[in-house]
Parts: C-alpha cells; sequence; structure tokens
C-alpha cells in the first residue's frame, strides 16, 4: 500500500493545528524523521514514554504523535546516558518519526479543549483565553473553553459525570465545592490550569475543570468565592460585582489527572487527520490510540 511523505504529513498537521497557536514557550512540530520518508501508519498518545515508544516500534508504526513534547526545555544532548536519549536513538534507528502537538492543538477547533467540552455536552462554546484569530471556516481559536449545560445539574452530578468520561487513574478526580450546589456555566481547560483563575472568574463559570492544581491558588480562589457570595447575601458588593457574582460560590473546581483529561486531544485527531489524507492523496492511513495509561501515580493509601 503506498503512502505519503513525512512532509505532506506535516504540512496537513500544521493546517489542522497551526504551530502559531502555539504558546511562546512551547516548540511542537516535527522532533524526529526523514521528510522524505513514508507514512502509512500514525500511533497517538498523550506522552512519548519507553512504553509508547516500544509499542510504536514493534507494532511497525511509521510516525508517532504525543501530546506532550519529549523535550520541554533547551536539548545540549541525546547521549544514551538519559531515558530521553535512548528513545530517541530507538526511534531514530526503527525510522519511527515523532511529531509533537501541544498547545497548538489545545487552541485549535476539534482540539483537546473542544473535544472534552463535547463529550460534557456543553453548548454555546467559546475560548476561555481568546487567540484574537479565526480559523478559515471562522472558528474562534484560544485555550480552553467555556460553555453551557443543556440543563442545569447538582456539583455532585457533574464530578461523577466527569469521572465517567475520562480514562481512569489511579490519582483519581478531586473537587472542591458544594455538592448539592446546582451549576450551569463551565469552564474548562485541559492540562495545568491554575494560572488563569482569573479568566475563569471573568467567564461567570459555575465550575472549571482542569488539572495541576496546587494548594495555594485553590485554596486562594475557593476562599474568595465563598466571602464574595457572602457579601452578595448582605447586599454588600457593588451593583456591578453583584451582577458579576452570583450567591453561588463560584468557581467551584474539579481537579482532573492531567494525562486523563489530556487524552481528549484524540477524541478528533485521528480521524480528522485520516479524512483528509484520504481525500486528499486517496491513502487510507492505520491510525491507532494508545491505550498505555501514562500518568505517573501508581500507588494510593
Amino acid at each position: 500500500m503506498a503512502g505519503i511523505a513525512l512532509y505532506q504529513l506535516c504540512e496537513l498537521l500544521d493546517e489542522l493545528y497551526p504551530l502559531s497557536l502555539a504558546e511562546s514557550w512551547d516548540e511542537p512540530g516535527l522532533i524526529i524523521g526523514d521528510v522524505c520518508g513514508e507514512v502509512q501508519s500514525i500511533l497517538y498518545a498523550v506522552d512519548p514514554t519507553p512504553a509508547v515508544i516500544d509499542e510504536a516500534i514493534d507494532g511497525g508504526f511509521d510516525v508517532l504523535i504525543t501530546h506532550h513534547p519529549l523535550y520541554f526545555r533547551a536539548v545540549h544532548q541525546v547521549s544514551g546516558y538519559s531515558h530521553r536519549g535512548d528513545m530517541v536513538r530507538k526511534l531514530t534507528q526503527a525510522g519511527c518519526a515523532l511529531w509533537v502537538g501541544h498547545t497548538n492543538i489545545d487552541s485549535a477547533y476539534r482540539g483537546t479543549a473542544h473535544a472534552f467540552a463535547d463529550q460534557l455536552q456543553l453548548q454555546h462554546m467559546r475560548p476561555l483565553v481568546s487567540a484574537g484569530r479565526t480559523d478559515d471556516a471562522g472558528h474562534e481559536l484560544g485555550i480552553g473553553r467555556v460553555g453551557e449545560l443543556a440543563q442545569e445539574c447538582s456539583f455532585q452530578e457533574l464530578v461523577e459525570r466527569v469521572a465517567r468520561i475520562l480514562p481512569r487513574t489511579t490519582l483519581g478526580i478531586t473537587a472542591a465545592g458544594d455538592p448539592q450546589a446546582q451549576v450551569r456555566t463551565i469552564a474548562t481547560l485541559p492540562g495545568s490550569g491554575d494560572s488563569c483563575f482569573d479568566e475563569v472568574r471573568d467567564s461567570g463559570a459555575d465550575v472549571y475543570i482542569t488539572s495541576d492544581l496546587r494548594h495555594h491558588p485553590a485554596l486562594d480562589t475557593r476562599l474568595q468565592a465563598e466571602y464574595e457570595a457572602q457579601l452578595t447575601r448582605m447586599g454588600a458588593l457593588p451593583a456591578k460585582e453583584r451582577d458579576m457574582h452570583a450567591e453561588l460560590a463560584r468557581p467551584m473546581l474539579i481537579n482532573t489527572p492531567h494525562s486523563a483529561i489530556e487524552r481528549s486531544a484524540f477524541t478528533y485527531v485521528p480521524d480528522d487527520v485520516a479524512r483528509l489524507v484520504e481525500g486528499r492523496w486517496g491513502v487510507r492511513l492505520r491510525s491507532v490510540v494508545s491505550q498505555i495509561v501514562t500518568d505517573p501515580w501508581n500507588i494510593r493509601i
């Protein structure tokens, strides 16, 4: 079966998930690979771990596409003294390319946040942090999503819904808020999200779903929310503030395992890539999403 060239796949990926959408600190794109090499098969995974690398090589895949980068910082060596250097060696020797789609996929239409919001069945979606641009079809791009549930539900019900949607991990899900409170407006930012509390508050979201919440930012956010709710009940907030903050102490927080929620990136990506490749070049790719759990935590007491 004929395939396409790796450079053709990279160009298509940049159309779907423009590298220009990446955050300034991020360096997604082609990390390893012969741009003229042939591509017939792709393995998708959240993290480029040794087990995932072995799966890609043993499965005879031509390209491994991961959400998280192999390297987050500047690299000065890829020797066998580091596990990352060894993964570079294995992929290179096997002729398997590595392409990373990180914050560019997070911001894209049908990307990470969009896919997770769709799993929650949110309506009237918009980016939590707009990129200030749209794609060719007019979809607004940006980090995270804000939307509304079709019907309000209790916070406890929403937490349980999130737990059903996401792959199960040892660490599990934690949440902060009134279990019986009725919620409807949801903000989500798959991945590390405690840098966006201001944007979440401005969005008026009842609940914020993200990962890697640290103690102090999460505690401060909840205490401020509870204090403002108290002031609202007393009628002590200025009118404009009263409009922004209902008596509900919001945002309530749902803290998810990072790798679990970011697996949402591959809800649409494999099918969208395969469909465009077939439509453009008449080639049917073999596409597989790895089922290997890459969450680092394996003991909970």
